[in-house]
C-alpha cells in the first residue's frame, strides 16, 4: 500500500464559517462530508495569526519564538527543518500547489555558499516543498512580480497587463469600465473572469495533475487555496449566492471600547478596522466571503470525486484546515491579527483511512490543538519514529484513532505587530511589539511587553467582551497564566541537533575519552574506573 497525504489549508477561513461548525446559512455539504468521513477538532489554534508566521509554524512543526519568522515577509533562516525535510528521508515526494507566503532566507544561502538556483537552494527557497504550482495571490500591478497565474490567463484569451488584478479580481459596470475587487464596494458583483479559470478551480486542476504525475510514489501534496483571502470578490454564480439575509449579526460591544487595552485601542484605528464597522461593508464583503468557501466547497467535492473513482482515498490521509481566520468587523476588527476566537482560533478536519480509526468517524473532538500538531501527524501517519527536539508539535493519529493520551493542558500563539501602524500609534520600540496568548481551554491570556496583560474567561464570558487584565479579582488567574507563559518561554526549543534519547544514552564521557578531571590522586582514579564511572 502507498500511502499519501492531502494537506488542504484555506486563507483566512473562519473557524464558524462552516455548515459543520454550526453557520446557519453556509452551504458546505463537501467539506461537511469529510468532517463526517473524520475527526473534527473543534479547539484548534495557530501558532500566530498571520499567513507568513501561522504557515512557517504549520509547516515546520515549531512556535515563532523558535523558527524566528515573525512576520509576512520575514525570511524562514537557512537550517529550520520543514515538512518536506522530515519526509524526504522516508522516499515523500513532497510538493506545493498554491500557497506559502515563504520568504527565502537569500542572504544565509549566499553566506553559507548555497546558490539560490541550484536544487537544494530551491528546496530551501521554497519552505521544503517541490513546487508544482505556487500561488501566492495578491499580485497588483506595481507590486508583486506577476505570477505565472496571468500567463495561464493570457493563455485562456484574459489578454491585459494583468489578469490577475483586471480580471479574476475586479468587476465591470454596465459600460464595461473595470471595477476594482479590491474596493469592498464592489464586493457584491461577478467577478470578470469564468469561473473554471478564477483562482480556486485552477489550484484544484493543478492538484489533480500533480496526483497524477506523482503515480505510485508517496505523496504529500499541500493544496493551500488562497481564498477566501481578500480582495473579496467571486465569479458567478456564487457573487449572489449569498445576500445581507444571511450576514450574522455582528459580534462587538461598546464595552469593549470603554477603558481598552492600549494594543487593542490601537487596532481600533487601523483603516481595516474602520471600515468594517460600517454595516453597508459587512453586507457587501461578507456574502462575497461566503460564497467564496462555498465555491471552495465545491472543488473538495470535484477532487473528492476524482480521488474515490480512483480508488486514492482509501490510502490518503486528508487534513483540512485555515492559516488564520478574519474578523470581519467583530470587535470593531477587520483582518485578523490579534486573539479573539475569530482571529486565532480555525477549524481542523482529519479523515484517517485507516481501520483504527473507525470508532472516531464522525465525531467532534475538543481536545486542545495547535497547527504545529500537523506536521508531526504527517510523519507519524508515514511511519517515523518522532523528533522532540526539532518537532514541538505532537501527533494527532492518537487522538483519530480513539486513543487517550496525555495532552496539553494550555495552547500558545504569538504575534509581532511591530511592522503595523499600531506601533507608530503607541510609539513603542520594535523589539517590545511582542504579544503572547496562553489559553488553557477557559482562561485566555495575553501577555504584551510593556503593558498590562489582557485576560478574557470564555465561560462566563464567550464573546470576549470583558477584559479582565487589570481586575484585581482576577489576579490569581493572571499570575497562573504568567507562571504557564515563563515556562513555555524558559522551554528548550533550540538545540535541535542532539535528542533528548542520545543525551539520556550517552555512555562513557569525559573518563573514557582519557579525560581525568576531578579526582585527588591514583586510589580515586582507579576505584572510579573499577565502578564504571563515565567522568562527572
Amino acid at each position: 500500500m502507498t500511502k499519501n497525504v492531502l494537506f488542504i489549508m484555506c486563507d483566512q477561513l473562519r473557524y464558524d464559517y462552516l455548515g459543520c461548525a454550526g453557520h446557519p446559512f453556509l452551504k458546505t455539504p463537501n467539506i461537511d462530508a469529510l468532517a463526517a468521513r473524520g475527526v473534527r477538532f473543534d479547539r484548534t489554534y495557530v501558532q500566530s495569526p498571520i499567513c507568513g508566521p501561522s504557515r512557517m509554524s504549520t509547516y515546520t512543526g515549531r512556535y515563532v519564538r523558535s523558527h524566528g519568522s515573525s512576520w509576512n515577509n520575514f525570511p524562514l533562516r537557512v537550517g529550520e527543518m520543514t515538512l518536506g525535510d522530515h519526509l524526504a528521508p522516508l522516499g515523500v515526494r513532497t510538493a506545493l500547489c498554491g500557497k506559502t507566503h515563504m520568504t527565502a532566507d537569500i542572504e544565509g544561502m549566499k553566506r553559507l555558499g548555497i546558490d539560490p538556483a541550484s536544487q537544494i537552494g530551491k528546496r530551501i527557497s521554497e519552505c521544503g516543498f517541490e513546487v508544482w504550482d505556487r500561488l501566492d495571490g495578491l499580485h497588483p500591478t506595481g507590486g508583486k512580480k506577476p505570477s505565472h497565474y496571468n500567463d495561464y490567463l493570457r493563455g485562456k484569451g484574459y489578454d491585459v497587463e494583468n489578469p490577475w488584478e483586471d480580471v479574476a479580481n475586479a468587476a465591470e459596470d454596465a459600460d464595461g469600465n473595470i471595477l476594482s475587487g479590491w474596493l469592498m464596494q464592489n464586493a457584491d458583483k461577478p467577478a470578470r473572469i469564468a469561473e473554471e479559470h478564477s483562482e480556486t478551480p485552477y489550484s484544484t486542476t493543478r492538484a489533480i495533475e500533480f496526483i497524477e504525475d506523482a503515480g505510485d510514489q508517496p505523496w504529500c501534496l499541500h493544496l493551500s487555496y488562497i481564498k477566501p483571502h481578500w480582495p473579496y470578490i467571486v465569479p458567478a454564480p456564487y457573487n449572489d449566492m449569498y445576500g445581507a439575509e444571511h450576514v450574522q449579526p455582528v459580534v462587538r460591544s461598546g464595552a469593549e471600547k470603554e477603558n481598552a487595552h492600549p494594543v487593542l485601542a490601537a487596532y481600533f484605528e487601523h483603516r481595516f478596522s474602520k471600515v468594517f464597522n460600517r454595516e453597508e461593508v459587512r453586507e457587501r464583503v461578507i456574502p462575497a466571503y461566503m460564497g467564496l468557501i462555498t465555491q471552495i466547497d465545491d472543488q473538495i467535492g470535484r477532487l473528492m470525486t476524482w480521488m474515490d473513482e480512483r480508488d486514492i482515498s482509501k490510502d490518503t490521509l486528508i487534513v483540512f484546515t485555515s492559516d488564520h481566520g478574519d474578523y470581519l468587523g467583530d470587535h470593531w476588527l477587520g483582518e485578523k491579527e490579534l486573539f479573539h476566537e475569530q482571529s486565532v482560533r480555525v477549524p481542523l478536519i482529519v479523515v484517517d483511512p485507516s481501520k483504527e480509526a473507525d470508532g472516531t468517524r464522525g465525531s467532534v473532538l475538543d481536545d486542545l490543538v495547535e497547527a504545529i500538531d500537523l506536521t508531526p501527524t504527517f510523519v507519524d501517519w508515514f511511519g517515523a519514529e518522532p523528533r522532540p527536539h526539532i518537532l514541538e508539535g505532537r501527533s494527532l493519529l492518537p487522538l483519530v484513532r480513539g486513543e487517550k493520551p496525555q495532552w496539553r493542558t494550555a495552547v500558545i500563539s504569538e504575534y509581532d505587530y511591530s511592522m503595523r501602524r499600531a506601533r507608530r500609534i503607541l510609539d513603542h520600540p520594535v523589539g517590545d511589539c511582542r504579544l503572547t496568548m496562553v489559553f488553557d481551554g477557559r482562561w485566555k491570556y495575553i501577555h504584551a511587553e510593556g503593558f498590562r496583560p489582557m485576560l478574557y474567561d470564555l465561560e462566563s464570558d464567550p464573546s470576549e467582551f470583558r477584559d479582565l487584565g487589570g481586575s484585581p479579582a482576577h489576579e490569581g488567574e493572571r499570575d497562573r497564566l504568567s507562571a504557564l507563559h515563563a515556562r513555555w518561554a524558559r522551554g528548550h526549543h533550540n538545540r535541535v541537533t542532539v535528542p533528548d534519547a542520545r543525551i539520556s544514552g550517552r555512555k562513557g564521557g569525559e573518563l573514557a575519552k582519557g579525560i581525568i578531571v576531578g579526582f585527588w590522586d591514583e586510589a580515586e582514579l582507579e576505584e572510579a574506573r573499577l565502578h564504571g564511572e563515565s567522568g562527572n
